[in-house]
């Protein structure tokens, strides 16, 4: 029988896997601590770690893994810049979910915009005081705006036509625009100058780390709103709170934080939140947070543990062959050269 064990896992994934694994095909670890270097060694006697974004899967944790037998680290998510993928190439396979729900993202992101701009998060906490002034709360209509979204992949691309459902006006930038779409690519500059609302929905690389940052909001319109539902290292923080104080951003909607790891998916209500940076931004009256929400819809964990287990499965059926294997010698990591019909080492 497989062993697998769980990192980082709350609630809501133990009861998603159970469902998935009702002829206990797997056995299965669920532990509540992220992995790093002082916990791989819950790991050992196990055949597969199962971990999410905020788990730390470094040179040293990726020895340790091989050290003790692991063959796969099974990503439970899309992004994979957590892990060390050169380290991983040759000792352990990794794959991941590559598409769980770009709805519920996209969706979401959607919900904190109409949010934001409609002060509906300001008009709640009025009403349930039984407060019913309107006044501070004037928005203003979608409806002609032009909203730039960095990222056409498959929920940039719904992010997209819900705005077009809005009546928005759409420029995009992607690094490889989607041929024959019929969406209007421009240059970075272009689209922090001509957008009123700025949407992200690319990748973290090297490239794309702090792309929001002092000279690119420098560029943008004066009170532009700024959604991010991808990776919260895409944004420099410290930049976006000056933005912020100088009105040169309107509003900022984030589900995701660049230090997020030792803070989001745990309750801290009731300490003090040694953040001093994330702790200001959510004290601004036009900034609105959530702790890394955007997937997480019934539809979206019923689909990352359905690919998981089917990527596990896969992988020690099929003589290490998986379709979701990041695949480094390549260096074409999410799209293989060998097409899936040979194992990559």
């Amino acid at each position: 029988m497989i062993k697998v064990a769980f990192f980082d896992t709350k609630e809501y994934d133990r009861a998603s896997f159970e469902l998935c694994n009702v002829q206990n095909e797997m056995e299965f670890k669920f532990l509540e601590t992220k992995l790093t270097e002082d916990t791989v060694d819950l790991a050992k006697d196990c055949d597969v770690v199962c971990v999410f974004v905020n788990d730390t899967v470094n040179d040293k944790v990726i020895d340790k893994l091989y050290e003790y037998g692991v063959k796969m680290i099974a990503l439970r998510c899309a992004g994979y810049n957590n892990v060390d993928l050169s380290r991983a190439y040759g000792k352990i396979h990794v794959v991941h979910v590559p598409a769980y729900s770009p709805y519920a993202v996209a969706e979401h992101a959607a919900a904190l915009l109409l949010t934001s701009i409609r002060r509906i998060h300001k008009a709640y906490n009025r009403t349930r005081d039984f407060n019913f002034s309107l006044n501070g709360l004037t928005g203003f209509d979608l409806q002609g705006k032009t909203v730039g979204v960095v990222g056409t992949g498959k929920i940039g691309r719904i992010f997209i036509n819900i705005c077009q459902g809005f009546g928005m006006n759409v420029i995009a930038y992607d690094k490889f625009p989607a041929k024959d779409s019929g969406l209007h690519y421009v240059s970075l500059d272009e689209l922090f100058e001509k957008s009123d609302i700025i949407s992200l929905h690319c990748p973290l690389t090297e490239e794309t780390t702090h792309l929001i940052n002092h000279e690119s909001i420098e560029k943008m319109k004066k009170g532009v709103v700024i959604l991010n539902t991808s990776r919260g290292a895409l944004i420099n923080a410290e930049a976006l709170l000056e933005g912020i104080k100088s009105r040169k951003v309107g509003a900022a909607c984030l589900d995701v934080y660049e230090e997020e790891a030792d803070i989001f998916f745990e309750d801290r209500s009731g300490h003090i939140l040694n953040d001093e940076l994330l702790a200001r931004l959510i004290s601004m009256p036009n900034v609105i947070v959530t702790s890394h929400q955007a997937f997480l819809t019934k539809e979206a964990l019923t689909n990352i543990a359905e690919t998981t287990i089917k990527n596990i499965k896969s992988f020690f059926e099929n003589d290490g062959l998986c379709d979701n294997e990041l695949c480094y010698r390549c260096g074409n990591i999410e799209h293989c050269k060998k097409q899936r019909k040979q194992r990559c080492f």
